[in-house]
């Protein structure tokens, strides 16, 4: 097993770095949370299908940014909690893709993208 370690690496090692603090968005109530909180800073939603590869690879991706502390990361499991995804889109105006991004500022959709847009989404 050594060997092989030596010549493919380990498990650990091939993980992409998270650099995000995510906070958990489990519950409809929080979307209120992150419109207050977006009059004071970016608050971002990163809607996430834990069976779709192409939501696993954008978010892979999209975790390799920096955490400036400047915007506070929301994560939602599509496939736990749906109906704060259906929330989102009637709280917020904004059709449900998935994968999706959203950010927020002083209480509104400033900007979002889905799938592999999501990483030309300037916040």
């Amino acid at each position: 097993m050594g060997i092989l370690k030596s010549l493919f690496g380990s498990s650990e090692a091939s993980k992409p770095k998270n650099n995000l603090n995510w906070i958990a968005l489990n519950s409809i109530e929080q979307l209120d949370e992150i419109e207050q909180k977006s009059n004071s800073k970016y608050q971002a939603i990163f809607k996430h299908s834990t069976r779709c590869g192409i939501s696993s690879g954008v978010l892979r991706q999209f975790e390799r940014q920096e955490d400036t502390g400047e915007v506070d990361f929301y994560l939602l499991d599509l496939l736990s909690f749906r109906q704060i995804s259906e929330e989102i889109t009637s709280k917020f105006g904004v059709m449900h893709q998935s994968p999706q991004l959203i950010v927020l500022k002083d209480g509104a959709v400033v900007a979002h993208g889905s799938h592999y847009d999501i990483m030309s989404v300037k916040i």
